[in-house]
């Protein structure tokens, strides 16, 4: 029996006679330890200086506030919870949307208002139940140990072979976090041979994806959605497949679907709107990123890039007829949100009065051209990089407002860093017949590619000199720099002398302004720590 004694419990609600009422029951059941909040932000705020053992939370706190979905996601992501904690959510509204949205992050229970103590202990009961019995998973899975996982696992059902299905998923995360990865597809495999689960579905989709098996990734997507259509994830994870192939109509009306059923997912919204923006829909981008704007608002998921899509998808949808006033007022309300809460961002501040400048070509000219001249001489002074399709877009706006040399510059900037990657070098196609600008990059990237050769090869002498004489002529080119300094760390035997480590310093140093959300970012990381512990 459950000992409320020895347990801690914090009740987040913006009611004070529910607070008082459910307060009142666990006391009567033995409770000792009551914290109570009123808003999702006072929640975190206990939450990040006491952990409890059971969180009853609220999903809606009106208008203005964090809800309680956006509360999970906080505590999941900063760990500001044990994974042996209990939380509910609870609330009196029962609409898909509410219900969809609260269950995609997967609370331990979801209650609905009114409920008794006897009721509540019930459930209670039942869930501490179910995680006593997973305890020494849960509690490696709060030390981040894999292994230990996949031991507990074992464990548990060698004591009892009926807790077996119980362990599956966890045991199938550990082999993720490990790349275990030809394991893991033949695990998954024997999961959905006996029994279709979506978990399973989704992780051998995702698994073949990152494997380069997309047409098998997507059979086995559409197989999923048939068997559980009510799994937007599943459907998350299509869009994805279609995306990789080339199928960008298809995997917008996928990623349609999955909004309709959940429609409160702030990522899943800005996804929407990016593909539909790609396939000129703008009337479907607008809605979308109108969504993930207002959904954003107090999420952790909010992004300036949700405004920047809505105010492009805006000036798109009306052409060279000029934003009418609604649309007009919506776009300087989403624009002016950027450049008062990311002030210090030069980069958005640039790309954000470029916009402005788009909206009013046609309609104020004169207004337009200050702007331009404006970011000019913001982007004169930026040290920092745009990422690739940043990069992109704003050397088409700065074509669009007629300032032809300085998206070339953009362009041949954009060629310098990230000239390796072919689709990049498609998008600046796309921009540009300038030979001098798309053929800058090509013999750096044959010299990358047969530094490579030579690395996986083992010849890491003869690689060096590839990828040295690939960064004279690129020299921020991110991926030729990260080889260069993985050549110089990974020598077996001994570590690279000073002489090896300043040329790894330099090189880090001339990429060191990539922004965060570049794929290539973790192993820049990595390879810092690696040279210089930090």
């Amino acid at each position: 029996m459950l000992a409320y004694n020895k347990k801690s419990f914090l009740i987040a609600d913006d009611f004070s006679d529910f607070r008082s009422s459910v307060r009142s029951m666990l006391r009567e059941l033995g409770a000792v330890e009551v914290d109570t909040a009123d808003t999702g932000e006072q929640s975190l705020a206990m939450c990040a200086v006491k952990r409890y053992d059971f969180i009853l939370h609220d999903f809606n706190f009106g208008d203005g506030k964090k809800n309680g979905q956006q509360v999970l996601e906080d505590l999941m992501v900063d760990k500001l919870m044990s994974h042996e904690a209990i939380f509910i959510m609870v609330t009196a509204e029962n609409s898909q949307a509410m219900v969809m949205s609260a269950l995609e992050w997967e609370p331990d229970a979801y209650l609905t208002k009114p409920f008794n103590r006897a009721g509540l202990a019930q459930r209670l009961e039942k869930l501490v139940q179910r995680k006593t019995l997973l305890k020494p998973i849960l509690q490696a899975l709060d030390r981040d140990k894999p292994v230990e996982v996949l031991a507990a696992c074992a464990k548990l059902t060698e004591q009892d072979q009926r807790y077996g299905p119980l362990c599956l998923r966890y045991k199938a995360n550990a082999l993720r976090d490990l790349n275990q990865n030809d394991a893991l597809e033949s695990f998954l495999k024997d999961i959905l041979a006996d029994r279709a689960t979506p978990w399973a579905y989704a992780g051998l989709g995702k698994l073949l994806l990152k494997g380069g098996k997309a047409t098998d990734a997507k059979a086995i997507y559409e197989r999923a959605i048939i068997a559980f259509p009510m799994i937007p994830t599943l459907y998350d994870g299509l869009a994805d497949v279609l995306v990789n192939l080339g199928e960008v109509k298809r995997a917008q009306s996928v990623l349609e679907a999955a909004v309709r059923l959940s429609p409160l997912a702030v990522r899943r919204q800005r996804l929407l709107g990016k593909l539909a923006l790609g396939n000129e829909d703008f009337e479907s981008a607008s809605k979308a990123y109108r969504h993930a704007v207002a959904q954003g608002k107090y999420s952790r998921f909010k992004d300036p890039e949700s405004n920047l899509g809505l105010a492009h998808a805006l000036i798109s949808k009306n052409g060279d007829n000029g934003l009418d006033a609604r649309s007009r007022v919506e776009l300087n309300q989403t624009l002016g949100d950027v450049a008062k809460e990311y002030g210090d961002d030069q980069g958005l501040q640039l790309r954000t009065g470029l916009m402005k400048a788009t909206s009013l070509k046609h309609s104020d000219p004169e207004a337009a051209a200050k702007l331009t001249e404006q970011a000019l001489a913001r982007l004169g002074g930026m040290d920092e990089f745009f990422g690739a399709e940043t990069a992109l877009l704003v050397a088409a706006q700065l074509q669009q407002l007629g300032q032809e040399d300085a998206g070339a510059g953009i362009l041949k900037n954009c060629v310098e860093i990230y000239g390796d990657d072919p689709t990049v070098m498609q998008g600046i196609a796309r921009l540009t017949d300038d030979p001098a600008i798309l053929g800058a990059g090509k013999a750096a990237g044959d010299l990358n590619l047969q530094g490579v050769r030579s690395y996986k090869a083992g010849n890491l002498v003869e690689a060096q000199d590839f990828f040295r004489r690939a960064l004279a002529l690129q020299s921020k080119n991110i991926s030729i720099a990260l080889n260069m300094v993985q050549s110089l760390l990974y020598v077996k035997g001994a570590p690279p002398d000073a002489t090896g480590l300043e040329e790894c310093r330099v090189c880090l140093k001339m990429i060191g302004m990539m922004p965060d959300t570049d794929p290539r970012y973790e192993r820049y990381r990595k390879l810092q720590t690696k040279a210089f512990g930090a």
